[in-house]
């Protein structure tokens, strides 16, 4: 199993919004999950089994200066 991540970004914060349990790489899950959407959406799907993890890994692979807040499950990533 894998997690998706859907957020949006405001300014440098990447707000965090939902978090989905999909199959690994089930791109018909995902794009189930991301087609009624509008406007501009992040997304990204992490190998892991636990929000918290995918949180995590999208945390520590933001550029410098950036800023992740996690609005779905109020997970605070490790520095």
């Amino acid at each position: 199993m894998s997690v998706l991540l859907i957020g949006r970004w405001d300014a440098e914060t990447l707000e965090i919004e939902e978090s989905h349990t999909v199959g690994d790489g089930d791109q018909e899950a995902i794009d189930a999950l991301l087609s009624e959407r509008s406007g501009s959406w992040w997304a990204c799907e992490y190998l892991v089994d636990r929000h918290s993890d995918a949180v995590q890994r999208a945390h520590e692979e933001l550029a410098s200066g950036q800023l992740l807040v996690d609005e779905a499950e109020g997970f605070e990533p490790a520095p």
